[in-house]
C-alpha cells in the first residue's frame, strides 16, 4: 500500500487569540455618509468587513494573518464563528455577513443546487488534506475484515472519503470519480468494511469506538490531529486542490467590492503562502 504519510512541523495554535478576538456578530454596518446597511450588500465597500468562518482554521488565519494586514488598508475585519455547515451560507444570502470561509467549492456547488440560491467563490484560498486516524486500529495494510469507518455523512464529503479509501485500495466504486458516493455506491469491498456515517464535526470523537475515521481537516485540525499522524492522506496530485479547496464565499455581484477583492488578495499572497507552512505544515496548503 502507497505510504501517503509525511513528517511536518507542529503549528502554533493560536484558538485563543482567536477566541479573544475573533468570535464578533455584527447586524449591519454603517456606510459612508452615516447611513445604514445590510453588510452583504454595497455595505461590503465600508471599512468594516465580516466573515463567517469556522474556527480552525479558518478564523484563526482571519484573525491572526488577515486582519492586521486588512486593518493597513484602513478595513476592520470582524469574524463570526460557526460550527455548522448550513448557517453560514443562509447568513451570506440574508446579507447579515459579507462573507464566509469554511467550504469547498464542490460543497457549495451542492448547496446552491439544493437551496436555489447563487452563492459565488470569490477566490480559492487553501484546501485541508482527508486523512484516515487510527482509532481502534492502526494498521491499514493489514485491516481487519469486518472493519468499522467512521465517516463524513454530507452529501460532498462522504464521497471525498470514499475516494480516498478507494485510492488506499480499501474498496472499489462503481464509478471511480464519482464525488458524491455513498456506500451503496461501493462495486468491491473485500475486506467486507462498515461503514459509520456521522457528522463531519463528530467525527474525532468516534474515533474510541470504530477501528479508522476519515477525517475532515478542519475538525481534525480543532481536535489536535494533525496530517503528521495520519495513517494515510490524500496525495497532492489528487483532486484535493481542484474540487476541494476552501474559498471565500460571497453572494453574486459582491466579488469586486473593496473589501472582498481586499480579503482575497491577502490570502492568496506570498506571504500567506510562507504563513501557511510556518503554522499548519501540511495540514493546510495554499490552492493558488
Amino acid at each position: 500500500m502507497k505510504n501517503f504519510n509525511a513528517s511536518v512541523s507542529r503549528r502554533s495554535l493560536l484558538t485563543s487569540f482567536a477566541a479573544g478576538l475573533g468570535i464578533v456578530a455584527l447586524g449591519g454596518l454603517t456606510a459612508c455618509g452615516g447611513s445604514s446597511a445590510p453588510a452583504g450588500s454595497a455595505a461590503a465597500d465600508s471599512a468594516v468587513l465580516t466573515v463567517a468562518a469556522s474556527p480552525a482554521p479558518h478564523a484563526e488565519i482571519l484573525t491572526d494573518f488577515a486582519a492586521p494586514l486588512l486593518a493597513e488598508q484602513g478595513i476592520e475585519l470582524k469574524v463570526k464563528e460557526y460550527t455548522d455547515y448550513i448557517q453560514p451560507n443562509k447568513d451570506t444570502s440574508a446579507g447579515s455577513v459579507d462573507a464566509n470561509y469554511f467550504q469547498h467549492i464542490t460543497y457549495l456547488e451542492d448547496y446552491n443546487e439544493k437551496n436555489g440560491t447563487d452563492l459565488v467563490s470569490a477566490g480559492l484560498i487553501h484546501y485541508e488534506p482527508f486523512a484516515v486516524y487510527a482509532g481502534t486500529s492502526d494498521d491499514l495494510d493489514n485491516i481487519s475484515d469486518g472493519a468499522t469507518v467512521a465517516i463524513p455523512n454530507d452529501p460532498t464529503n462522504e464521497g471525498r472519503a470514499l475516494l480516498l479509501l478507494q485510492d488506499l485500495g480499501l474498496i472499489t466504486l462503481s464509478d471511480p470519480e464519482n464525488l458524491e458516493s455513498t456506500p451503496k455506491d461501493i462495486k468491491e469491498n473485500p475486506h467486507n468494511l462498515k461503514f459509520q456515517e456521522l457528522e463531519a464535526a463528530a467525527l474525532p470523537r468516534a474515533l474510541s469506538s470504530v477501528d479508522f475515521a476519515v477525517i475532515n481537516g478542519n475538525y481534525a485540525i480543532e481536535a489536535g490531529y494533525h496530517v503528521a499522524d495520519a495513517l494515510a492522506h490524500e496525495s497532492s496530485d489528487s483532486l484535493a486542490v481542484e474540487k476541494y479547496a476552501n474559498i471565500i464565499c460571497v453572494a453574486k455581484g459582491q466579488e469586486d467590492s473593496k473589501g472582498i477583492k481586499a480579503l482575497v488578495e491577502v490570502l492568496t499572497s506570498e506571504d500567506f503562502k510562507a504563513y501557511l507552512e510556518e503554522n499548519y505544515g501540511e495540514d493546510v496548503l495554499p490552492a493558488f
